[in-house]
């Protein structure tokens, strides 16, 4: 195996479903291509390991043969009856040409049949997405445009793909279409990569399964207790807002937040903020002044 996965994302083989996504998310975050230290490459790279080591079938066949691919056709090599079936790749993306190895043993510049186990170049595309569609995932239908080899002539086609993005998808992350790439003569074609931008909402923010969110809340609710409108992604909903709350304390609205692969959802956490009033009345004041008095 020419590269390890495990190695790219710089954790152990034993390391856990979090540990890989932490690691993954650290890194995408450092090599994203809008970041000044940027490097498509290397995020290309870090993506593919991801979505072979966060798929529990795929990193099994991984750990195995050493290809995600493998162990599906009957032989360690994946590929149905052809024991070689398309080739070997590792983590970015590099192959080994069955063509150019048998070729060195037996010459022929190539040919004698081995010219098909070449693979055509991988093509990126960019997705965007709405926050909603993030985390409760959607299908997109996309327009992109490939190199296509036919009769000694290069043209681009444009292609669509119609891509099941799944729930809790992160900004940044990227899917791969395989077989969706550049098509060249004799040989197999390369793989169609998609990077999902999510769109930012100002009402929520996703950490792992949860979403976080904010509520103003009257100092008066806050020391006599409320019920307040909260919004979810679903619409609107009644929360009670205990008596004696504090600026800062969390509630926990259960299964508003991310699915989870288990068919159960994270929880909505809401944020109290202590809605302080700028300017107060004489009589607001007066009425502060006593409540200091006693000491609240």
């Amino acid at each position: 195996m020419a590269n390890d996965f495990y190695s790219t994302l710089g954790v152990s083989k034993s390391a856990s479903q979090d540990e890989i996504k932490k690691a993954y998310r650290k890194l995408a975050q450092q090599y994203h291509p809008d970041k000044p230290t940027g490097n498509e490459a290397k995020f290309k790279e870090i993506s593919e390991a991801y979505s072979t080591l966060s798929d529990e079938q795929k990193r099994k066949r991984y750990d195995q043969f050493g290809n995600a691919d493998a162990g599906q056709g009957g032989n360690p090599f994946g590929g149905g009856a052809n024991p070689f079936g398309g080739g070997f790749q590792n983590g970015q993306g590099f192959e080994f040409d069955l063509g150019d190895i048998f070729s060195e043993f037996f010459g022929g510049g190539g040919g004698g049949g081995f010219s098909r186990f070449r693979k055509g170049r991988d093509v990126s595309v960019d997705v965007q997405v709405t926050f909603k569609e993030s985390i409760f995932g959607v299908s997109k239908t996309i327009r992109y445009s490939k190199p296509v080899h036919e009769r000694g002539k290069v043209s681009n086609r444009s292609e669509e793909v119609t891509v099941k993005i799944p729930p809790g998808i992160d900004n940044g992350e990227m899917m791969r279409v395989q077989g969706r790439g550049e098509v060249i003569e004799e040989g197999q074609p390369g793989d169609l990569f998609v990077r999902v931008y999510v769109a930012r909402d100002d009402r929520f923010r996703k950490e792992g399964a949860h979403l976080i969110a904010e509520l103003k809340v009257k100092v008066t609710d806050a020391l006599l207790g409320a019920t307040y409108d909260v919004q979810t992604l679903e619409g609107d909903l009644a929360v009670k807002v205990p008596r004696g709350v504090t600026h800062g304390q969390l509630l926990r609205v259960r299964g508003k937040g991310v699915p989870m692969q288990n068919g159960k959802r994270g929880d909505l956490l809401v944020r109290i903020i202590l809605d302080i009033p700028e300017k107060m009345s004489k009589k607001a004041i007066q009425l502060a002044e006593q409540l200091r008095a006693e000491g609240i």
